[in-house]
């Protein structure tokens, strides 16, 4: 236990200092230790879900008042430059789209022109009577702040809100010179108290209830605050640093944009501390990262209307700043326009976009394993998403070597990005960075390579088949039988959803032969040539489904074949970090499915349709025959709902039954929303054609977990995720829970199986096939 001084309150308390805490309070503990305390704060996790669930609605809101706005002008549909992401089909969705694009090519155009745009910045600043300094790194950044507080014999700084004096840790610099720091911005403030780091990009303290807020000045103060007034709490925060605005010599702000045209500074807030900090000292000391830059003024205002509604869902913040100079003669303002590793991103091709990044947060407030594990599990100041990419630029490839295996690739953050960053590729290849730099685990390392082997896969299945059927009851591996309730690695795997066992008669063999089926009318499908891509989970655990979707498939007129040689998209080795292994997988299927033929390529399973149609151009980017041959493959691949709706066109009430199984529940895998857009494509199937009771599920395009390695790598994430879902399953009263992907599948009817709920989890190839003709086997 030490004792601490506050550097503002002046009280002292007792601080217990973790046995695993590093001496240096600024530096992150080891990300194991965050994770796990993390994981051990259950409060954390129900503040962040309450808050993502509102902040989407807000978000939504505040986007169709926008476009429904009069007296604004509507954005250009042309803009020059398009995003192909799904949006909302809605008059906001639409509207942040347009206006996402336009800045999106505003800021690209700035980073493929940055040094000019820097020098045209610095050029007109220093014009205005402001002092302009290029800082290579953090450690320069914050050498000249600390000289020029030894210079003017400054030993009090005030600082507004700004995430690069996070990023290059000004205030332990400033402390360890004896200067005295103190954030003026109420979240940041709270955070300071705490002795933590911001945990959201915006609002530094969201994971805090009132009544810690509460305690928390109590014990800073020496003086009773009520832990349920928040208006008393913000007085109290007023009282306080009033005196630090008044005193400091030297203020310290960031900036929201960097008007090159004017060598103008553009700094948005709710509280009104950063025009006090920036006009009261004597010196006002601007830290902005190069990538501020826009330039102009209209560019401005095309991030204000994008930036407020993407980060706290207002339609504007209460005050919006511009500084294009010292306030007043006799006062000083200088501008340190920080790289430390920009350029690097700058240089990296896939990396650059992230530059656009204009750190509203949004990508933190749509994360799932966010909302399990909050901000400080991602070590540094940049949290979520973009955390994930620019930290390893900024810090290290080892600082973001633990967070980056917390991404379920449910490209949520992707959507609402409002300068369209493709952040679920950047996370994938700097994953790819972090295997090449540190390896793999071994059973990952080892368990790929055979996956990656057609023959020697499907023999080790098959083997495994036969020699686990001790450790198997029914269709699922029997938790008790290996261990799942006394050895800790299967536990944390298995304790909380019961694995599926590997079916004896895979889908392959078991789609030789196969029944006649009866024509459904008005099929528009009829005659077309359809290559069924099973899919590897499909294949060897569900042989069920696969059967299914070719029932459906065949049903709809079509002329079905499945190439029995077929065998992974590539997908598991991409998403653990091998791109290499992945496009050996890649070209075998390529390979195959060219040899197949056919007028279109069907999979039930959604996230290899998207492999193939997204994943693969990237994945051969360098590589200019397999890439022609992947594009002519992705151009007949799809997924089932979409042929389901698009191609076979069935008519309304087409399978409907006499006697319905009852009320249904849809959850849409989270990259068929976020990368395909099938928003309403299922829901059509569902009421229309099979003309079932749907029975909206809450959060229903929120992913359930499973993301791929991440319920393997990060397992207590997964768990939590799934069980959030469970919840909404179990608030709709529906016994029958749908949904279009094999890894939803297994992670959604484990999970119901291990929790015992009276739910059957159906692919939606199996809820329609269930309704086909009798005579066709149904």
């Amino acid at each position: 236990m030490e004792k601490h001084t506050h550097p503002t309150t002046g009280a002292t308390a007792d601080r217990h200092l973790d046995s695993a805490e590093q001496a240096n309070s600024h530096v992150p503990l080891p990300f194991p230790i965050r994770y796990r305390r993390a994981l051990d704060n259950p409060q954390l996790q129900r503040t962040l879900r309450n808050f993502q669930r509102n902040w989407r609605e807000s978000r939504a809101a505040a986007f169709d008042a926008y476009a429904a706005n009069p007296l604004h002008a509507p954005a250009d549909a042309d803009a020059p430059r398009k995003i192909h992401i799904p949006v909302p089909d809605t008059p906001g969705g639409a509207e942040f789209a347009a206006l996402r694009d336009r800045l999106a090519a505003i800021k690209d155009q700035v980073i493929d022109d940055l040094p000019a745009y820097i020098d045209q910045f610095q050029r007109e600043a220093e014009a205005r009577g402001v002092h302009v300094y290029r800082a290579a790194d953090a450690a320069a950044a914050n050498r000249y702040v600390l000289d020029l507080c030894r210079r003017k014999g400054i030993g009090h700084v005030v600082k507004s809100k700004t995430m690069v004096s996070e990023e290059t840790d000004l205030n332990a610099a400033l402390e360890a010179a004896g200067i005295q720091a103190v954030e003026t911005d109420l979240g940041e403030w709270i955070q300071q108290l705490s002795h933590e780091r911001p945990s959201h990009m915006v609002m530094p303290a969201i994971h805090r209830t009132r009544q810690e807020v509460g305690d928390l000045f109590t014990e800073a103060t020496g003086r009773p605050v009520s832990r349920d007034d928040i208006g008393e709490q913000v007085g109290v925060a007023r009282r306080e640093l009033r005196r630090d605005f008044l005193e400091a010599g030297l203020g310290v702000s960031g900036a929201n944009a960097l008007i090159a045209a004017s060598g103008t500074v553009m700094f948005i807030e709710n509280e009104g501390n950063a025009r006090l900090v920036t006009s009261l000292p004597r010196v006002h000391v601007v830290l902005a990262g190069i990538e501020k830059l826009v330039p102009d003024y209209a560019a401005a205002m095309l991030q204000l209307r994008l930036l407020a509604r993407s980060a706290t869902a207002q339609q504007i913040t209460s005050y919006s700043t511009f500084v294009s100079g010292p306030p007043e003669p006799g006062k000083e303002m200088h501008i340190v326009l920080v790289d430390n590793g920009r350029m690097t991103m700058r240089e990296t091709p896939l990396i650059r976009d992230a530059l656009r990044c204009i750190r509203c947060a949004a990508c933190a407030n749509v994360c799932p394993p966010y909302a399990e594990v909050g901000g400080h599990v991602f070590g540094y100041i940049y949290s979520g998403a973009i955390g994930l990419v620019n930290t390893p630029f900024h810090h290290g490839l080892e600082a973001g070597a633990g967070p980056q295996s917390l991404c379920v690739s449910c490209n949520a953050c992707q959507t609402v990005c409002p300068v369209g960053i493709p952040l679920p590729r950047q996370i994938l290849a700097v994953r790819a960075r972090v295997v090449e730099a540190k390896g793999m685990a071994l059973p990952v390392r080892l368990g790929l390579e055979v996956w990656s082997r057609p023959r020697l896969a499907d023999l080790a299945v098959r083997f495994s088949a036969v020699l686990g059927k001790p450790f198997f009851k029914g269709r699922f591996v029997d938790p008790a039988r290996i261990g799942a309730g006394v050895i800790p690695p299967v536990r944390a795997l298995a304790g909380w959803r019961t694995p599926p066992a590997p079916a004896r008669v895979p889908a392959r063999d078991r789609l030789r032969r196969r029944a006649p089926v009866t024509i459904i009318p008005g099929s528009k499908a009829a005659g077309l040539r359809i290559t069924y891509f099973t899919q590897c989970l499909t294949d060897r655990l569900y042989p069920d489904m696969a059967a299914a979707t070719v029932r459906v498939l065949e049903a709809c007129g079509a002329e079905v074949t499945v190439p029995e040689d077929q065998h992974c998209c590539g997908l598991p080795a991409i998403d653990a970090g091998d791109p290499e292994l992945g496009r050996r997988m890649a070209r075998q299927t390529i390979e195959v499915l060219e040899r197949a033929g056919g007028d279109l390529i069907v999979t039930g399973a959604a996230s290899c349709a998207i492999a193939v149609v997204h994943d693969y151009e990237s994945l051969f980017a360098g590589d200019a025959e397999w890439l022609e041959r992947a594009a002519a493959v992705a151009a007949r691949t799809m997924d089932f709902v979409s042929f389901l709706d698009e191609v076979a066109q069935l008519p309304a009430g087409a399978l409907r039954r006499a006697r319905p199984v009852g009320p249904v529940t849809y959850h849409s895998f989270c990259q068929s929303t976020n990368v395909l857009g099938l928003g309403r494509a299922p829901r059509r199937i569902i009421r229309d054609m099979l003309g079932l009771e749907l029975i909206e599920l809450p959060e229903g395009t929120v992913c359930c977990g499973f993301g791929g390695s991440t319920s393997a790598t990060r397992p207590e994430v997964a768990a939590r995720i799934l069980e959030r879902k469970l919840a909404n399953v179990r608030a709709t009263g529906a016994r029958i829970l749908v949904t279009d992907n094999p890894g939803c599948i297994l992670h959604l009817r484990g999970g119901v199986r291990a929790q015992h709920l009276p739910v059957h989890v159906l692919h939606i190839a199996e809820l329609v096939a269930a309704h086909l003709p009798a005579q066709s086997g149904g």
